[in-house]
């Protein structure tokens, strides 16, 4: 059994979290219960940013926070001195309430409102990431109608397509975001912004898919990038001292999985720009990367406790268990896969198979298929690794089932960070019908 961050079995065959008892969470919180291990987000953390300081460049670690978002762990990222991509104004307003310094909050997007737009504005966060012609337009509106400046990335598809899932492939030039590098768009985006009076422009930005496990995709945009700056400078004289390469690190969430440490990725990339600026006689740019799954991917856990059986002979035997894809869509849309322990025997040996079921009345709601589990009965808590990223972000209240509750684990410490939802929450915002029936 492969265990992730602070994750133990204790001496009563427990699983355990940052030193606390999972059967003890379900007991006082509830279930389904995301539980997450900040040691670990730390430690991943650390890891990008001291291999940066270590090779002396200079650089911006920004948590894509669209992984997962909440006061909790922008606060907590903040602590680690990261900075923060948000692509929303829900997540800008979030950051917000976390007291989240607005110079080091960067927002993407590939449709931002004027509304969001001009709380961008009115923040003074630090950076905006511009994804099309229409948002150019509406800076530009925003810019001078406040006499208000604005530091600026143009978003680019550098053509590269990274060894993954197609609908998590974001840099190949079929894609909704970003200007074209290789058809002129991103020269004409260029055109537009280089001498604006209140938007200045720092430099590119890319990212090229997600779940990576490898350092060419990386390298081979950040030389595109680099070759689109030099020509810039050559016939602009733009100096660009910002080359933002995104994020798409991956994480083990099976056997199959082999991610490299996060020094990997990075230093991988410095040499591939260090070589380039040298070549290309550029000065070399500070460089931004944007980890969200591989800070906090793997050190978040589901808790769910074990319901329903069935056994469907010489087919599939089920256990159902009391989420599915209202707090985990990510089996259901990238048929995404899991490992998982019943919690309260994690010490015994896997001597079954189950469909994992969620209760969502979907006959596709299936968290786990053929899992190699423990003996499971009614009332046990089972334990799903790896779900701290996309899991909590795209919930839903599918069927009106209530949101989870997410509980932040560290030192034999526990801390409620987002309350479960209730019935009444969900129906707070509904309207009773008040329209006259016709006669």
């Amino acid at each position: 059994m492969h265990l992730y961050g602070t994750q133990e079995v204790n001496e009563t065959g427990h699983l355990t979290i940052g030193g606390v008892d999972t059967i003890d969470l379900a007991k006082t919180y509830g279930t389904p219960l995301f539980v997450y291990d900040l040691a670990l987000i730390r430690k991943r953390a650390r890891g990008f940013i001291e291999t940066f300081k270590q090779l002396g460049v200079k650089a911006e670690v920004a948590y894509a926070s669209k992984a997962f978002a909440c006061v909790g762990i922008y606060q907590l990222a903040q602590e680690e001195h990261l900075s923060l991509d948000v692509v929303s104004g829900g997540e800008l307003f979030t950051a917000l309430q976390a007291k989240f310094p607005a110079e080091r909050i960067h927002f993407h997007g590939n449709n931002k409102s004027y509304t969001e737009l001009e709380l961008a504005f009115d923040s003074k966060i630090g950076c905006i990431v511009v994804d099309n012609f229409y948002e150019i337009q509406l800076l530009k509106e925003i810019s001078e109608r406040k006499q208000q400046h604005m530091r600026i990335l143009l978003r680019v598809t550098p053509g590269v397509e990274a060894h993954t899932h197609d609908f998590i492939t974001t840099g190949q030039a079929d894609s909704k975001f970003g200007f074209d590098l290789n058809n002129g768009q991103a020269d004409q985006a260029f055109d537009e912004v280089k001498d604006h009076e209140y938007l200045e422009l720092l430099g590119l930005h890319c990212h090229i898919g997600s779940q990576i496990f490898e350092t060419d995709g990386f390298s081979l945009a950040a030389e595109k990038l680099m070759n689109k700056i030099g020509e810039w400078k050559e016939q602009s004289n733009f100096e660009c001292s910002v080359l933002n390469l995104g994020g798409g690190y991956g994480i083990r969430y099976t056997e199959e999985d082999h991610p490299l440490e996060p020094q990997d990725y990075v230093s991988e990339m410095i040499k591939t720009v260090q070589a380039l600026a040298e070549q290309l006689r550029l000065a070399m740019p500070e460089i931004w990367i944007e980890p969200g799954r591989s800070l906090v991917g793997d050190a978040g856990t589901s808790l769910y406790t074990v319901g329903s059986h069935k056994n469907v002979p010489n087919i599939r035997e089920y256990i159902a268990v009391d989420g599915g894809m209202s707090d985990n869509i990510r089996p259901a849309l990238y048929d995404a896969k899991y490992e998982a322990v019943i919690a309260n025997r994690a010490s015994h040996n896997k001597t079954n198979t189950y469909t994992v079921a969620g209760k969502l009345c979907e006959s596709g709601d299936k968290l786990i298929v053929d899992a190699p589990l423990q003996q499971a009965e009614p009332g046990d808590v089972l334990a799903i690794f790896c779900t701290g990223a996309y899991g909590y972000s795209m919930a839903s209240n599918y069927n009106r089932i209530p949101r989870p509750a997410v509980v932040f684990v560290e030192d034999g410490q526990h801390q409620l960070a987002i309350q479960r939802e209730s019935y009444e929450n969900i129906v707070q915002n509904d309207l009773p019908l008040s329209l006259k029936k016709s006669e």
